[in-house]
């Protein structure tokens, strides 16, 4: 494709992208309006599915597709860094150096706080459509709680206590199973990430029908893609370089 039809391409994609947006703003009600659609409609699909945190109501149920979406595009930001991450023709990998140990009060906080972080984390996605928070939140939250066995130890504790291939395969069996739902609801139901199961009682822990579930797979999904994009990183700074003596494969083991 020559350098002019791309700019052609460009011009046109983005003469599009703002015709709508230009559509969508002049269609928007007046600033200080009495009338909120959004919220006239949201609130009251909620409380017919059983949900009460509104917002985890409108992320999985009223609007679902948006959130695959999103779950598409972390799930190929995570592939796209460690494609780039990996190491170049000139790089190898190499063992660990040595490093100092962190201060003690650092040590001492890190592993107090390693399992509130878990269980907090686990809180947020298992009643994500009961109250505030949701798989994202609750995801973020546990890989971030993971890496405080980095925080508070050395990169050689969290390589020996986080399997990088059970997260790289959980994070695609998570997006994998937000799809499948999709397609339950559309087998059952007639439309794709359609709400089939029972909604139960308002503000109880089985309810909401099919909100719980995506907020588990979305929670599996960010949880483990955040520690595998975290990994590729921590692999560039920690074991990549261009002048080894000593060099590993991708499992640790010396090579030449």
């Amino acid at each position: 494709m020559s350098r002019t039809l791309r700019w052609w391409v460009l011009g046109a994609g983005l003469a599009g992208v703002g015709l709508a947006f230009l559509l969508a703003v002049v269609d928007l009600p007046s600033f200080g309006s009495v009338l909120h659609p959004s919220r006239d409609l949201a609130v009251p699909a909620a409380v017919q599915h059983g949900t009460a945190n509104v917002v985890a109501s409108v992320t999985f149920d009223q609007r679902g597709l948006d959130t695959l979406v999103e779950e598409t595009i972390l799930f190929g930001s995570v592939v796209a860094v460690a494609a780039l991450l990996r190491p170049a023709e000139d790089e190898r990998l190499q063992r660990e150096r040595g490093s100092r140990p962190p201060l003690e009060a650092t040590r001492l906080f890190g592993y107090l706080l390693l399992p509130l972080t878990l269980v907090v984390g686990l809180d947020l996605v298992a009643h994500g459509h009961v109250t505030p928070g949701g798989g994202f939140q609750g995801g973020i939250m546990l890989a971030t709680g993971l890496h405080l066995l980095y925080v508070a130890g050395r990169y050689r504790s969290l390589e020996e206590l986080r399997p990088l291939p059970l997260f790289e395969t959980a994070e695609a069996v998570g997006t994998a199973a937000f799809v499948a739902m999709g397609f339950a609801g559309l087998a059952v139901a007639g439309s794709f990430l359609a709400n089939f199961l029972p909604f139960g009682a308002f503000g109880q822990l089985l309810s909401a029908g099919t909100v719980p579930l995506l907020n588990v797979a979305v929670g599996i999904a960010v949880g483990s893609g955040g520690v595998v994009l975290l990994a590729q990183f921590f692999r560039q700074v920690f074991l990549v370089t261009e002048d080894a003596d000593e060099h590993v494969d991708e499992k640790g083991a010396a090579r030449p």
